[in-house]
């Protein structure tokens, strides 16, 4: 069977992000969700699978000084590091599957757009909850884009787990405050439709 880095390798060396279907022009859920928390500029931002998303080129362009941009392919980070040029040194990047990831240091804002739904059993569920939680600073931020209940059922030929805000709310209220949820169509590259849940949480006093 081949391994989940492999999969993701593949999938970042042969295809364009207009092949893809996360791809995303502006990613104005994720900033405005962002610009909700009222973070200063130099909080510390991670974004969980960022891969190639545009996010950190908006994030830098706005003054953000902390980015750490973390996925399991190496190619996809590189295609966005080749993307900023210079810009790339100011943005710590991390290359690591988020079942294994370890981080060095807290941050203030923790950001997933599509990297939570693709973890399906329990383990890997309570797993990375308690990894946000240890690693999210006091009364630190995080943000969930997940396919939601009218979403795919399967995402780059893996399975996947929709969620509703109720059901994405239990699973985070032990360590984490529920701010707001929304669902919104996204249109891929190719035209189809996908329905995302995105929610915002502060980490629970």
């Amino acid at each position: 069977m081949k391994s989940l880095r492999k999969h993701w390798e593949d999938i970042y060396s042969t295809k364009t992000s207009s092949e893809v279907s996360w791809t995303q022009e502006k990613p104005l859920t994720s900033l405005d969700f962002l610009h909700s928390f009222q973070v200063p500029k130099n909080a510390a931002i991670i974004d969980i699978g960022g891969g190639e998303s545009k996010l950190v080129d908006f994030l830098l362009e706005e003054g953000y000084s902390d980015i750490t941009i973390l996925d399991i392919s190496e190619t996809a980070l590189q295609h966005a590091k080749n993307r900023l040029g210079q810009k790339s040194s100011l943005v710590k990047w991390i290359v690591a599957d988020i079942n294994e990831f370890q981080p060095g240091r807290k941050y203030d804002v923790w950001h997933d757009r599509a990297t939570f739904h693709f973890l399906t059993s329990e383990k890997e569920i309570s797993k990375y909850v308690s990894l946000a939680s240890e690693f999210i600073n006091h009364k630190g931020f995080m943000t969930i884009g997940t396919f939601s209940e009218n979403g795919p059922l399967k995402c780059s030929g893996l399975e996947i787990k929709q969620y509703s805000e109720q059901t994405l709310n239990l699973i985070l209220r032990n360590h984490f405050d529920k701010i707001r949820c929304i669902t919104e169509d996204h249109i891929t590259p190719f035209h189809t439709i996908q329905n995302f849940l995105f929610c915002s949480f502060r980490k629970a006093a």
